[in-house]
């Protein structure tokens, strides 16, 4: 799965600490997401959406191989 989370997370100036801080992970985690390395809750995919003004549909890009 890919994200756009650094792309908004930039848009919005905020650092990786700062945006974990904001929806309650470790730094470590938002580094994995932007790697495709992790794939958040629905929970959490709601809150880092909600927090850079986009939608889940625009945040998270799946690819056919992820629907597997």
């Amino acid at each position: 799965m890919k994200t756009k989370i650094k792309e908004l997370r930039a848009r919005h100036n905020l650092t990786q600490e700062v945006l974990a801080n904001m929806v309650g992970v470790r730094r470590e985690t938002i580094v994995f997401l932007e790697k495709g390395k992790y794939n958040p809750s629905l929970k959490l995919a709601y809150k880092i959406a909600r927090y850079l003004d986009t939608t889940i549909d625009e945040l998270f890009i799946f690819e056919d191989s992820d629907l597997e």
